[in-house]
This record gives C-alpha cells, sequence and structure tokens, in this order.
C-alpha cells in the first residue's frame, strides 16, 4: 500500500522568478508560488496583521459579560474538551482570566462518563462547584440540551468553541465561533485556543476602557502564545495566514525562551530542543504527549501542566504524560495490528470509506487508529470502540477535499435513526450510535460519500514540489524551509526524484535506511515505517531534514512515497 502516484504540483514561474530575486532559494520559491504565495513580504508575520476581534461575532457581548462577572466578583467555571487544542485553550484562559482578577476555576470532563461537550449530566456535576458563569472552550456550540439545563439552574454560559453548529444554536448569553451562522470573520479556521484568545483579548480591552488597568498595566497575552501555537497545530485547523501568524508567533516565543513551564518540560521529556522548536515538534512530539492523558484517563494531568508555574512541577507532571503515551502507544500499536489484518484490501478497494469496530478496542485510541488506516488506504474512515452495553463511541479522520462532519450530517439527513449524536470539522469528527445500527451506517456512510464527494479525491496520489538538481540539496536550502510555519492546508515541500538505491537495510526492524545516489551525491534517507527492500532504481518523493549524529548535524532525506 505504499506505492502511489506523484503528481507534480503546478506553479507561476513569473512569480516564483520574483521570490527568488528576493533571496529565497529556487526550489522553495517554486513551493512557496506553488502554495499561493507572492511575494516574500507574504512571508512575514505580524502579530498586528491579524484580523481584529471586531469581526468574530458576539466577541465583545462574550468580553463585556465576564468584564461584569469580574468586576462582581462572580464565580466563573471553564468547561473544557479532553484533546490537546482544549487543554490548552483552557490554560490560556485560566492564565489570562485570573491575570485580570476573574475568580476562575476549570472541569473537564471525562471523556469515559460523559462524552463530548456540556451534556446535562456535566451541567449537574459543575453546579457543584457553584459557578456562576461557565465558559466552554472548544466545545459547546452544539450542547443544545445542557446549556438549557445550565439556564434552569442559574448559571450563565458563554460558549468559545469553532466547530461546525447544527441547526439549533444552543440558548447562551454569548456564542463566539467563526463558524456559526451570520459570523462575518475572515478566518473560519481557527482553533479553540484561537477562539479563546480572541475572546481574552476583546475582554482585556472592556476592562481597560472600564479603567481597571492602563496599557502599561494590563496583562500581555502574547505571553500565552506559544500555547496558542501549540493548540493550534495540534487540532489540525488549517494554518490560513491569521492561523500561521499565530503560530509563528508562538514559535517565536518558545525559541527565545519565553515559554510556560510545563510546555518547556514536555520539549524536555520528549527530547526535542525548545530553541530549534518547528511545528512538526508541536505536533507530533509535544500534543501527543498532551492528548495521551485525555485518550487513557482524563486531561487534568495535561491541563496542570500547562497551568503550572513551577518548574519542578511541570516536570513532574510532564513525566506522568509521558509515561501515558507510552501505554497510548503500545495500545495503538496492537489496535492497528487488529485494523489492517481484519481490512481485505481486494474488497476496500471497490469501496469510498472505511469503518471499523472491535469490542476490545480502547476508547480513548480510536482516533489514531482511524488516522493510520486513513493513511494507509487513503479512505475516510471511522473506528469504533464499545462505551457499554450497545453504545459505541467512534472516531473518524478524512482525506483531503471530502468534508466528514459534512458527509456524517447527509448520513444524520437520509437516516435520521442511525447517528444519536455526532459532531467535528472537515479532517476529524466523533459520533455515538447503537450496535445494532451499524451495519446500517457502514452502508449509509458509503453511499454518503459515493453521492457527495467527487471521485478522482480517493487516487492514491501524493502532490510533490517536483525534482531537486544534486546541487540544490544544501543547508541553505534547508534552513529556509526550517524557518518557514508549514502544516495542516500550507504543506511542507515534498520533492520527487528517480534515486540509484545504493544500501538499504532495516534498523530497529521498523525503519529502511537508505543510501541514495543522485547524480555523483550519496544522500543519506530514512523512510519510517516502511520494511520492503525497493528495487535497485526507485522514483521516490521524500521531504529535506537534518539529522544530528554523534554531534555532527547532515541532511537527510526523508522518504514519503515510492511511485508506482
Amino acid at each position: 500500500m505504499n506505492a502511489i502516484q506523484l503528481v507534480e504540483r503546478p506553479h507561476d514561474p513569473a512569480v516564483a522568478a520574483r521570490l527568488a530575486n528576493a533571496g529565497v532559494p529556487a526550489p522553495l520559491a517554486r513551493a512557496l508560488a506553488a502554495r499561493g504565495v507572492a511575494s516574500a513580504s507574504e512571508l512575514e508575520f505580524a502579530l498586528g496583521d491579524i484580523h481584529a476581534p471586531a469581526l468574530l461575532a458576539q466577541c465583545h457581548r462574550a468580553a463585556s459579560l465576564l468584564a461584569d462577572a469580574i468586576e462582581r466578583r462572580q464565580r466563573l467555571l471553564i468547561v473544557a474538551d479532553y484533546d490537546c487544542d482544549g487543554a490548552t485553550a483552557c490554560a490560556v484562559g485560566l492564565r489570562a482570566l485570573r491575570a485580570m482578577g476573574a475568580d476562575v476555576d476549570y472541569l473537564v470532563p471525562n471523556r469515559f462518563e460523559f462524552g463530548y461537550g456540556l451534556t446535562p449530566e456535566l451541567v449537574e456535576l459543575a453546579a457543584q462547584r457553584h459557578p456562576d458563569w461557565i465558559i466552554t472552550v472548544d466545545n459547546g456550540v452544539a450542547s443544545v440540551e445542557g446549556v438549557e439545563r445550565a439556564n434552569a439552574l442559574g448559571i450563565g454560559v458563554v460558549i468559545t468553541d469553532h466547530h461546525l453548529p447544527g441547526e439549533r444554536l444552543p440558548a447562551a448569553r454569548a456564542i463566539v465561533n467563526p463558524n456559526q451562522p451570520g459570523c462575518a470573520f475572515p478566518s473560519k479556521n481557527l482553533a479553540g485556543v484561537g477562539v479563546m484568545l480572541y475572546v481574552l483579548t476583546a475582554l482585556r480591552g472592556e476592562l481597560r476602557n472600564r479603567g481597571r488597568f492602563d496599557q502599561a498595566t494590563q496583562p500581555r497575552l502574547n505571553g500565552l502564545l506559544d500555547l496558542v501555537a501549540l493548540g493550534t497545530v495540534a487540532d489540525l485547523v488549517r494554518l490560513d495566514r491569521n492561523n500561521r501568524t499565530l503560530v509563528a508567533a508562538g514559535l517565536r516565543n518558545i525559541r527565545s525562551g519565553r515559554i510556560q513551564p510545563g510546555i518547556a518540560a514536555l520539549f524536555a521529556v520528549s527530547g526535542r530542543n525548545a530553541a530549534e522548536a518547528r511545528t512538526e515538534d508541536l505536533g507530533f512530539s509535544i500534543a501527543p504527549r498532551i492528548n495521551a492523558a485525555g485518550r487513557l484517563t482524563d486531561m487534568t494531568v495535561g491541563i496542570e501542566c500547562l497551568a503550572c508555574d513551577d518548574p519542578d512541577r511541570a516536570l513532574e507532571l510532564a513525566r506522568q504524560l509521558d509515561r501515558l503515551n507510552q501505554e497510548r502507544r503500545q495500545i495503538e500499536a496492537q489496535m492497528q495490528l487488529d485494523a489492517i489484518s481484519g481490512i481485505d484490501p481486494a474488497g476496500f478497494e471497490q469501496r469510498r470509506s472505511i469503518v471499523l469496530f472491535n469490542p476490545q478496542w480502547h476508547q480513548g485510541v480510536v482516533g489514531l487508529v482511524a488516522s493510520r488506516v486513513k493513511e494507509r488506504y487513503h479512505r475516510p474512515t471511522i473506528a469504533f470502540a464499545s462505551a457499554g452495553g450497545d453504545v459505541l463511541r467512534g472516531s473518524g479522520r478524512s482525506i483531503e477535499g471530502v468534508h466528514l462532519r459534512d458527509t456524517l450530517d447527509c448520513v444524520t439527513k437520509a437516516a435520521p435513526e442511525l447517528i444519536e449524536r455526532f459532531g467535528g470539522h472537515a479532517m476529524a469528527a466523533g459520533l455515538t450510535l447503537r450496535e445494532r445500527h451499524l451495519a446500517a451506517f457502514t452502508e449509509a456512510f458509503e453511499s454518503a460519500m459515493r453521492a457527495g464527494a467527487d471521485p478522482s479525491l480517493f487516487a492514491r496520489s501524493l502532490v510533490t514540489d517536483g525534482a531537486l538538481a544534486a546541487a540544490e540539496i544544501g543547508p541553505d536550502l534547508v534552513d529556509a524551509i526550517e524557518r518557514i510555519v508549514w502544516g495542516q492546508g500550507f504543506a511542507e515541500p515534498v520533492f520527487a526524484n528517480d534515486f540509484d538505491v545504493l544500501e538499504q537495510r532495516l534498523v530497529q526492524e521498523r525503519h529502511l535506511q537508505l543510501t541514495l545516489g543522485l547524480g555523483q551525491s550519496r544522500l543519506p534517507a530514512i523512510w519510517f515505517g516502511h520494511i520492503e527492500t525497493l528495487a535497485p532504481r526507485a522514483r521516490l518523493a521524500y521531504r529535506l531534514k537534518f539529522d544530528t549524529y554523534r554531534g555532527l548535524r547532515r541532511i537527510r532525506l526523508q522518504i514519503a512515497a515510492a511511485a508506482d
């Protein structure tokens, strides 16, 4: 399943030449031109250029309500989601609200007891804390019944969320969500932590207008941008220019040492160098350790780590998260084996979706299994685990161009009895249904895929940025690539060449280590998670990376795919 068609990404040669004349290495100039970058100035990110909070519907209404609550010394309770975006949004809220004088605490649901969002049961639990206000982060826009229960108990609700709403909005006192009807905010791709930052920015402005502090004494919210960058990258939202500006600012903070003790501790336990932090460090090293808490237990330890000010305590919590992540990896490895062994490769080729269920699977890890299967077979995938009794909870991942949440909405409209609840966005979604409906759902999901998605999207292909000459592969190019913020919707360059395979051997029984010939150059390479040997001549797609070995930094090709 590793051989695919390699397709070169088209670019405007005139734009590439203009970027090259501005000092961008030619291969990178071609890649940037293909991604719509028209000038070198677009690679500069100033925080003053992000969209204003005034453009975000109900943001100032939420700020006014929270400012009143702070002045009246009312009790605020943040209700967080159990993933990294929710954890960072909660930590940002705790830190900023406390700095503004708020009486604030938090509650994060155990995903196995309460499921997703502000459910009525979770409101009952929250009410035991006697809050005057509930502030949701990274959830709430679909919590109609939960908000109704809070209103009945006399608890005001401010929702901050970024997920797509259902047909009916909750009766909250304020809903701040760029994806709600009537919101003209230009960036629909804000993560939950980004939405929370905007609300807090508006709140600070409201309190400043009321004379609580001035420009000199107000809390410095830009000190929280490391958390914003982490949550944004972790949630796989599209990195449009607004999000890239936030992530770039957060990475600058991390590299310069302006970093929360918890994030510093997570870099330490993961063996990553914060001074050279990149988006891939956040997405593939830091975020999984935080997410492990929400997957296996609850997110409390993750939030405590991110909200902690004591470096020693933060390191202790980071080590707990590291141990949970190791356990998660072991569970996931077995579940992946189960999933792949249960798929008939010949049968799946005739389908456009994959639905999996195993009664032994762990609820908190099914999303990762769905992601791995999706990557392997290039099909939108949903993996289910038992949630007790007849209830199944599933997590899905999609491929580029296929909107998963909208597809589930189509299933619900066609067969409303199948799905009990669902939510999410284009690339990821969660849902609950009864086991007796699994077979019918599987076929309804497949039918919705066939009705709503272009067949060409399911062809296994990888878009590349073309070939490199051997002379173009050098430190200047890799340095230039690493200075740019890459991520969802703004993919890091992948190049493709025909190579002579000079040497190859397995390392750790899981990875193929290579020496490749390109012209007169011998290039070290690694193909992670690939064990099949290659032919003496192969067309390979790859990324350029620095690899430090025995104190020496060298360039190593990271193989992404082999052509058919």
